[in-house]
Order: C-alpha cells, then structure tokens, then sequence
C-alpha cells in the first residue's frame, strides 16, 4: 500500500482528496495536516510514502515544510499540489527536493497516476509546468557556471544519463536508449546523486536545464 499525507489549509481541498484517493486500490490516506508545522509532526506519527503538499499556508509554507521532510533519512516523496504555478514556486519547490509539482485543476486519474509514480521513485510534473521549465532561459550565470562546474564532475557514461533523465526518460528507457543493464542505469543515478549532492532525479534534470543541456 502507498502510505498518502495530506497537507492543506483548505479542509474541502483535504475531504476532496481523502474521498478520491481512498477510493484507489493501492492507496490509503494515513493521515491529514493544515499546515507546514503540522505536516512534519504527521510525517513522524504516520510514516507516509507520499505526502500531497499546498504551497501557501500559515505558520509554516509548503516550501520549508518540503525541505525539512527531504533533509530527513528516509523521508517521505513529497508532490506539490497548489493553484500558483509561478517560476518561482516551480523552481523552489523542486530545489527543496519536491518530486512532482502539480495544479489543482488536474484531473484524479492523473493525481493518482503522480502520487502511484511518485511512490516508485518517479518524478511527475503537470504538462504546464513542463512546458514552463522546458521554455525557460537560464538568465544568470552563476547560475550556468556552477551547474556546468557540477556536471563536469560525472564521469561521460553519468553525463548522458543525467542528460535521458532531463529528458523524462524512464529508467527503463535509459536502459534501452543507451543499450545498459537497468542495475547499470540505476547505479549511475545513485552516482549522479552522491557526487551532485541532490535529492531525487527531479533536481539532476533541473541542474541539466541550467546548464543549458537538455
């Protein structure tokens, strides 16, 4: 079973996502949280697999609460789910170490397809914030610099994957694109990970992006 949070200001937003989700064979909503502050303390209580995160709430933002669940061992996969898809959202949200990024206007089956991908370790995001992050121009460069400096760390056969995951390649899809043993590919994202110092595949495509790469 994947274990589900949920953590909204909005307690319809909650109902609403509780009635759907644990409807799903598979999934089960362990528990809910109105805040940032109250998420960490969920977290610990229930253990979830996922947590299904709003943006903007008090006491504690869905940000902060983003990266105090992913500085954790073994913490939960975290999805953003909010109405504001501004750059700036996007981008702190998946540097704090969000998995998926999703609006609230998209439809259950795909809510339940992230939360299911998200769970087995891939990241999701909504076609509009693709298209967002695909269109968007790195605009400084230190930026371009240090995510160049980064990548120059990897040894070649790391680089190309780096570059498939930036693509939205699927383990599996690496494998045959690079005609790799997927043991072979998943220990090259685990590389990746380590020497970059990053949190989930998410931030390594995020980094190729500014490095202008992909």
């Amino acid at each position: 079973m994947i274990r589900v949070l949920l953590v909204d200001d909005d307690a319809m937003v909650r109902a609403g996502l509780s009635m759907m989700l644990d409807g799903v064979a598979g999934i089960v909503v362990v528990g809910e949280a109105a805040d940032g502050q109250e998420a960490v303390v969920a977290s610990d209580a229930h253990a979830p697999d996922v947590v299904l995160m709003d943006i903007r709430m008090p006491r504690v933002d869905g940000i902060t609460a983003t990266r105090r669940l992913r500085a954790r061992a073994h913490g939960p996969e975290v999805i953003v789910l909010t109405t504001f898809d501004t750059d700036e959202n996007i981008l702190h949200a998946l540097r704090a170490g969000a998995s998926g990024f999703l609006l609230k206007d998209t439809a259950p089956p795909q809510v339940v397809e992230a939360v299911t991908r998200v769970a087995a370790g891939e990241p999701i995001l909504s076609p509009r914030v693709t298209r967002r992050l695909m269109d968007r121009t790195v605009t400084q460069a230190g930026a371009y610099a240090r995510a160049r400096a980064a990548l120059a760390a990897l040894t070649p056969r790391e680089h190309q994957v780096a570059l498939e995951i930036a693509r939205g390649r699927t383990n599996a899809d690496i494998a045959t694109e690079l005609a790799m043993a997927l043991t072979t590919v998943k220990a090259h994202v685990s590389s990746i990970l380590t020497k970059l110092g990053l949190d989930n595949r998410t931030q390594i495509a995020l980094l190729a992006h500014d490095a202008g790469l992909a």
